[in-house]
This record gives C-alpha cells, structure tokens and sequence, in this order.
C-alpha cells in the first residue's frame, strides 16, 4: 500500500509515513539521453502500477517532477549532481559549487510532500576517497547533510555508498544505503547481515541491485531480481531499490547502449524482470509463517509505576501470532501491581517479595507456558514486529537464544542525548554477522529447555550481570546464540548524566560477582574478555586512526575498517553543540574509571592501543591528463611491467621501487577524458617518462 499520511521519516531500523510503516519498494529512474527525453507522466503511471512506492532519481527535481511523482502516489529520493569524481578536498570550490547546488535544488522542492530523501553523494571512488582521506571525505558529506538538513528539516538525507567504502558511513546521516550488485544470493544475503551492522542503530536500504540482462539473459535477471527482493525483505532492510527502469539512461552526455539494466527496454516494452519484480512487491515485505511457535513476553520491575506503562503499552500491540505476557513485580512499593490490575487487566501478574532481578525472571519464567522466553524491561519499548522477526531464527533450531538491538528513543534533553552517545550502554557482542557471543537482558528470548538446562539466571545477581553470566553459560554448555537486526526495542537511558555516572558504578559492581565466577573472562585490570566486537550502536565510519583493508594497490572489491569495536553513536543533530561535546568528553573520561573503581577498587585501566603512525608527507604530487581512456589501471600496470611492487593491504601507498613509494588515483572528466593523480614518497626519477608530469599546480593539502 502506499503511503500518504505524512512525510516520511526514520522508525528505529525502518521508515514510517506519520503512523504507518512503510518498506521503501524503489526503482531508479533516468538519467535519460538528451536526444530521449523522458515519457514521465506515463513511466510514473507505469510504475505505480506495478507497485513500487517510490523512485530515486540522479538529480534535483523540479517542482514539475515531484508534481508527477505525487499524482501517482510516488515519492522522491532525488541525486545531488556534483563533481564528487575529483579531489574536492583540494579543490575547496567543488563542494562550495556542489553546497550552491544543494541549496538551489531544496529552496525550490523542501516543502514538497513528495521529496522523501536527498542522496548527497553517489559511491565516490575508492581510490579518489584514499588519495583525499577517508575522514576528509566524510566530513565533506556530513557538511552537505548538515546544510541540506537546514533547509529542509522535513527531509531525510544520505549517501549512497558502495562495498569498496564501506567505511565512509556519514555520521549524521538518517540512513545507511548501498548499492549493491551480488549475484549469488547466499553472498547477498551475508553481505545484508553484514550492513545491518556497518549502519548501526540507523535503517539500513539497499540503494541499487540490477543485473545486465544483455549478459545474462532476460529470464536470469528476472529470477535475480525476484530473490534479491525476497532476501531485502526478509532480512529486516528497510526497503529495496531496483536498478532500473529503463535500458535508456547516459553516463556523463553519452548514452550507454552496452548494458542493459531495466526492467522496460530502450523502446519502453516490459521484460521478464518488470512481472516478476512486480509480483514479488505485491507480497513484501512478507510475514513469516507461523510455525507453532508460542511465545512468553515476561517483563521484570520494581518501583517501576512511572515507566511500565509505556512497555506494557507496546507489548499489547506487539503482532506475530501466540503470545502470553507477565508482569514480575519484585517488591515495588509504588503501586506498580495496582497500575497493571488496573491499566492491563490481559497481563498476569506475579507479585515477589523484593527478590533481585535474576530471581524475578527466573520466578516469570516457571510461571509461563510458551516454548520461548521473551525478556524486556520496564524501560523498553519492543517494536511492533519484535516477535514476528525473531520468530523465523527461534524457529531455524540453530539457536537456543536470539536477540536483537536496543536503540535509545530520541533524547528529550541535553543531558540524555550525552547519555546515549556515552561509552556503556548495554550492548550485544558478536562473533559474526548472524550470531551473537552476549545478548542484553532487555531483548532476549531463550528457547526454554535450554533456559531449565543450564539452571536459569543465577540469583547472585540482583540489579546488573545476570544477562552476561547467562549467555556465558549458555555458550558454555554448548549452545548458540542468534542475532536479528530488525527485531529491536526502544530502550530508555539515564535521563541524566548523574544517574547514568549512578548505574555505571552499579555495572561495576556487577562485574566484581563476574569476575568471581568467570575469572579466566576478565584480563588482569577487570575488562572483560570479548571473542566478539562489541555493539556500539553507531555506523561504522573511519577517522583518524583507523586502520583500513584496502587490499593489494587498493584495489579490493570490499574494503573495510580494521577494528575491534564499533563506533558509538554520536550526539543528536539538535542537542550537538560546543556544551554537550565538552560534557560528553567529561562523561567518557569517568565513565570506564568509576566502572573500574566499583569492580576492582582501582582506576587503573588498560592502557590504549596506539593509533598507526602516519606517513612522513609525501615529497611530491603530480598529475597526468590523458585524452585516450588511459586511467589507474594502465598507469598501475605500466609500472609493474617496470618492476615496481605491490604495498600491502593496509598500506596508504600502492607500490614501491627502491624506497621509493607511489599512489595512485584518477579523476574522471567528460567523455574519456581523466587526471591520473600521483602522490610520491621520494624521487621522481625511478618514474616512466609517461608518468613525470609538471607537479599539480594547487600543491599538497595534508
């Protein structure tokens, strides 16, 4: 169904249209050749009826376009054109122009309901974002989505990034999104797991997946695209956009007549692909069959009258088939029972003395009938679909426990968004895209014979801990525990940095009891001992330090940051500003101390890892133009034929001769046109005559 009741805007990992959930079903559409203008009003019509919601386009719109796009019940995720193929880091006048265009583009269309999104870039080249540095690269894109989001605050923004940057992520982008072409689905559907974690806590889309029908054949790229779409779906993306809907389109002013994309040919007649893509939307995203799954929800509290209501709430709209809810009140003395007996007559209620946290679950747990145990917390707030996504992994029987995200809602105040951008949040860890080495309490559902096997939660613990000694156990005794990106709660934090500072000391002390049990876990200072990476909630992103696979010559396919835990999330847009950075700082500076001091009675902590050395500077930079189509790669081979040797595949340089070292990248003008860039580490004289070019003019920018 297509939404229009509102703009469209970011739902935990998914989009909404004011109340309503929408899963993003997009094509591409044009550039079209000058010569072939485009039929609008008719592809539009066309492809409403096929069933897509929405269409993404390489350019700004007019008012014409969204005019159109709306009439048909369309929306727009429309292209920022800019010259993002050459080093705008030192051509400072290539951003200002693509910021002029930005501005030009949303002054006209901000207000426009149809406009859902602006892409503020589209797959930089690898090569150009290591000659420029991946973190000037992008700052230059959160600075276009900073100003894009000054004058169309309704808008969402984002860049389209591709697997050889994946680590290019903008930090205050509302989306992930990435073009992607993988032919067979079992590397799609891994390489999927693996993005719902390069994207963090923000939803993740795939920006483009296409096949050549020209190379494959018609029929092929039918099937394809009907698998691709399936796997989007159920794999918890937030939507899918087909790439294309014409064989017609240009690259620069030419037209491309060797590739054939859409799903409509040059002379505008539907192939194979257009039914089976259209079949595939009408069912998508799909819900998971029942397969007689039944589920406990069990939600654990004490004194927790002013909060639970807005959990109970939620838990009451959950969907997904059989499932039974309890309420462990743990001693509240605040009227929390009499809030549930009057406000939730459908719960159960089971009514402690003050017992601990470990002893109430344990005490929900004998008390339910469902196959799975669901534990929450009186905080969170499960997503609508929380059991329909976790349901298809319970029901794989790979797993005898499976969790999901916790993301922290919107902050209400500074202090809370310092709160959720600080170190310490409770976190999963992964050992891999798809399973998990520890899952927090607020969003874990075990499988209940594996829950009795190994005895439950143990009742040492009373506020904190009890999550990690469990899935410990677990681990230990055999079992294996399961990750879904898309099933995930809302889970209020501290509301102030002195009660945050209060709970970090708390989860302290539970890591004493930890460390008691689990000594071989914990390193001689207290941390603990993780084969995992740990969460951290924000998309994962480069900087300073970073350490990068770029493969041999940076050529590789799928170039990644080298890292053992995940970034954090940042500060909030609205509550980012000079104050809230400083308390930030503070806050990460005594957050790991005072959990240290309550867990070991030492501030002592590990010592931190050194960032990599940089490189000396380079000693000179050139620049080759050539008019024939000669590019990076025929430099890169002319210098091997040469005697040149590869770098490593980490190395900021891409090949060595003597002690001397090059890299390499190219900027790509009009027609075949391009700029072979070169950077060198020590003489020039070992370079091939083709290669030893005046200096570029503009000098070397650090």
């Amino acid at each position: 169904m297509i939404a229009t009741n509102g703009r469209w805007q970011t739902d935990g990992k998914f989009f909404r249209a004011g109340q309503t959930r929408v899963w993003l079903k997009a094509v591409t559409y044009g550039p079209f050749p000058p010569d072939r203008p485009a039929l609008r009003d008719e592809d539009f019509a066309r492809i409403a009826a096929a069933g897509f919601n929405a269409v993404r386009l390489y350019e700004m719109p007019d008012r014409a376009v969204l005019d159109a796009a709306w009439a048909h019940g369309l929306r727009v995720f429309a292209g920022l054109e800019w010259g993002q193929s050459a080093d705008f880091i030192a051509r400072p006048g290539v951003l200002a122009l693509a910021l002029d265009s930005l501005t030009a583009g949303l002054r006209e269309t901000a207000d426009h309901p149809a406009l859902a999104a602006v892409y503020v870039g589209n797959e930089v080249p690898s090569d150009l974002v290591r000659w420029m540095g991946p973190t000037r690269v992008r700052h230059a894109l959160e600075r276009l989505i900073a100003h894009g989001r000054t004058l169309a605050p309704e808008v969402m923004f984002a860049y389209a990034n591709y697997p050889s940057t994946e680590y290019l992520e903008p930090e205050n982008a509302d989306f992930s999104a990435f073009n992607i072409y993988l032919e067979h689905e079992p590397d799609y559907r891994n390489y999927l797991k693996r993005l719902h974690h390069i994207a963090g806590d923000r939803p993740l889309m795939v920006s483009e997946f296409g096949l050549d029908s020209r190379r494959n054949g018609t029929t092929t790229q039918a099937n394809t695209l009907a698998w691709a779409l399936r796997a989007s779906a159920g794999l918890s993306t937030a939507g899918f956009t087909v790439y294309a809907w014409s064989d017609c389109w240009r690259n620069g002013n030419a037209e491309v007549l060797d590739w054939d994309f859409g799903l409509t040919d040059r002379q505008g007649r539907g192939k194979p692909a257009l039914s089976s893509v259209s079949a595939g939307l009408a069912c998508s995203p799909p819900s998971p069959a029942d397969p007689g799954i039944s589920f406990s929800v069990i939600v654990c509290t004490r004194n927790g009258g002013t909060r639970i209501g807005k959990c109970l709430k939620a838990i009451s709209a959950l969907a997904g088939g059989p499932h039974e809810c309890w309420v462990v009140d743990d001693g509240s003395t605040d009227g929390t029972a009499e809030l549930v007996n009057r406000e939730f007559p459908e719960f159960n209620l089971l009514r402690l003395p003050p017992s601990g946290l470990s002893a109430a679950r344990n005490a929900g747990a004998a008390a339910a009938g469902g196959d799975w145990l669901a534990f929450t917390d009186d905080d969170c707030e499960p997503d609508p679909e929380w059991l329909v996504r976790m349901r298809p992994l319970c029901a794989e029987g790979r797993f005898a426990a499976v969790g999901g995200p916790n993301l922290p809602p919107p902050p209400q105040s500074w202090q809370e968004a310092v709160v959720c951008a600080a170190p310490g949040a409770p976190s999963h860890v992964l050992l891999d895209d798809g399973e998990a080495e520890h899952l927090p309490g607020c969003n874990l559902v075990v499988n209940r014979r594996a829950f009795e096997m190994i005895g439950g939660f143990d009742p040492v613990f009373h506020t904190a801990g009890d999550d990690v000694d469990f899935c410990w156990r677990l681990r230990d005794a055999g079992f294996r525990l399961g990750f879904e990106a898309g099933a995930f709660v809302w889970h209020w934090r501290r509301p102030s940095v002195r009660l945050f500072l209060r709970q970090q000391l708390g989860y302290g002390r539970a890591e004493r009891l930890l460390m008691r049990k689990h000594p071989h876990r914990f390193s001689s200072h207290g941390g603990a001992r993780w084969d995992g990476f740990v969460y951290g909630g924000g998309p994962v992103r480069a900087d300073g330090g970073s350490v990068i696979y770029h493969g041999a010559m940076g050529m590789a396919g799928y170039q990644a940051v080298i890292n053992r835990t995940l970034p954090l999330r940042g500060l909030t847009t609205r509550y980012n500003h000079g104050w809230t950075r400083i308390v930030l700082h503070g806050v990460g500076f005594f957050q790991p101390r005072l959990r240290a001091w309550a867990r070991n009675a030492s501030f002592h902590l590990p010592a931190p890892v050194p960032p990599p050395a940089s490189p000396a500077s380079p000693t000179t930079e050139l620049a080759v133009t050539t008019r024939d189509g000669r590019d990076r790669a025929w430099a890169l081979r002319l210098l091997l034929d040469r005697g040149w040797s590869p770098g490593g595949p980490s190395d900021c340089w891409d090949l060595t001769q003597h002690g001397t070292r090059l890299q390499l990248a190219v900027e790509h003008g009009e027609g075949p046109a391009k700029t072979i860039l070169i950077r060198v580490w020590g003489t020039t004289s070992l370079l091939p005559a083709e290669l030893r070019q005046p200096p570029i003019p503009t000098g070397f920018h650090p």
